[in-house]
């Protein structure tokens, strides 16, 4: 609270006893893991993060119960995830399909418990994906929120 001023904002100290008060959970979100990027030529994206901007990429990885090609642009801070379509059923097919360029698909946040983030997240009427995590490109529980109960982006949760 502005001490003299008709504003009313949060101290930091107002705003840490808020925080605090916030009940605990059996999970914690985590850090940002990765943002994905759909893109209609995996190779020339590859080139583009490793030729032009100097980034330290993996080797293309085929993700069949996923329907995807995956290929890691490693930053200090976080990664970049590439996305091919793998396969007729391709997620990412539909996505280029409405994008021709390709474009944003997906964040990626890391929590400490999945399960338990699933039911709480469920608890607050948002929608997951699939009924039970599956293994993701990180050998990790992974599951996905619906987008029109986040804002519009579709969000990835991945057990860390």
């Amino acid at each position: 609270m502005s001490l003299g001023g008709g504003t009313r904002t949060l101290s930091q100290s107002a705003w840490m006893c808020q925080a605090s008060q916030v009940p605990s959970t059996l999970w914690k979100l985590g850090r940002l893991n990765h943002v994905a990027i759909a893109t209609p030529n995996l190779e020339a994206s590859t080139a583009l993060y490793r030729d032009v901007l100097g980034a330290q990429v993996s080797q293309p990885e085929d993700l069949p119960e996923h329907g995807v090609t995956t290929v890691f642009v490693i930053l200090d801070n976080t990664k970049l995830e590439l996305l091919y379509p793998l396969g007729n059923n391709s997620p990412i097919q539909n996505f280029l399909d409405k994008n021709k360029s390709g474009g944003l698909h997906h964040v990626c946040i890391e929590v400490d418990n999945i399960q338990a983030a699933m039911e709480e997240v469920k608890a607050h009427k948002v929608r997951c994906l699939s009924k039970e995590p599956r293994i993701g490109a990180h050998g990790k529980p992974v599951v996905f929120l619906h987008p029109k109960d986040c804002a519009g982006v579709l969000v990835e949760l991945e057990e860390a």
